[in-house]
């Protein structure tokens, strides 16, 4: 049977996104001798390493944050729980790997991991709690200029389905959604298409997830998952998207 050749998720790193980020870095690093009250003339300043400093402690601050990160996947989940989709969830806290349980309708408890871009070291680190039915592991990005196809790809086939095979642990899905899909900087062609397909949570609205169901077993999991070959049940209710 042939390959399916649809792209592996349907919104890029448009043209145009990444030419206004190239074209503010340069400006940026042009201007950058000028900003601030440093003291230093040109040529200390680029002498001192400040502005390296600068970006790489701005760079680990957007790292570390996890804030708006739970903002969005709480609300999230306030959504569906008010919905009447879901009984309930918890944050696990740090004392887990995963970070949300979800108790569904049918009493089984989802697991939620959640990471950043797929294409990141952090992907391969997962464990999935022995009380979970379904374990789901949830991507979201912060960064726009980062390319959301590589980051598929190098996440879900070269990372996490090494991984699964590895550890021999089922993963049921993965989810790649996030509070930059549907805004200017990471444009939804889901919505293009259809802006009605968005749903409004809190303040914001938002697209449909991008779901990727997992094979049953762990062995399977660099093998593109297709229906007749027997994806892992998920039953998380964001894979129909919020009502």
């Amino acid at each position: 049977m042939a390959l399916s050749k649809s792209p592996i998720i349907l919104c890029e790193l448009r043209d145009e996104t990444k030419q206004r980020i190239d074209a503010y870095a340069e400006a940026l690093q042009k201007s950058a001798a000028q900003i601030g009250d440093h003291g230093l003339t040109d040529a200390e300043f680029w002498d001192s390493g400040l502005f390296r400093s600068a970006i790489e402690k701005i760079r680990g601050t957007q790292a570390a944050t996890m804030e708006e990160k739970r903002n969005f996947v709480e609300a999230i989940l306030d959504h569906l729980q008010a919905r009447g989709k879901i009984r309930g969830w918890l944050s696990t806290g740090s004392g887990e790997r995963h970070d949300y349980e979800v108790r569904l309708n049918n009493a089984r408890v989802c697991a939620i991991e959640t990471k950043g871009c797929l294409d990141g070291n952090n992907t391969n680190i997962f464990e999935r709690p022995a009380n979970a039915d379904e374990f789901v592991i949830w991507s979201l990005c912060q960064n726009p200029g980062s390319d959301p196809a590589h980051n598929a790809w190098s996440g879900i086939h070269t990372r996490l389905s090494a991984e699964i095979i590895h550890k021999k642990q089922i993963v049921n899905g993965v989810i790649i959604w996030d509070m930059l899909c549907g805004t200017q900087g990471r444009p939804c062609p889901k919505l293009e298409q259809e802006p009605s397909r968005a749903t409004t949570v809190g303040e914001r609205r938002v697209p449909p997830p991008c779901i990727y169901p997992r094979p049953r077993h762990p062995k399977r999991s660099l093998i593109p998952c297709r229906r007749a070959e027997g994806t892992a049940p998920m039953h998380l209710p964001v894979s129909s998207h919020p009502p």
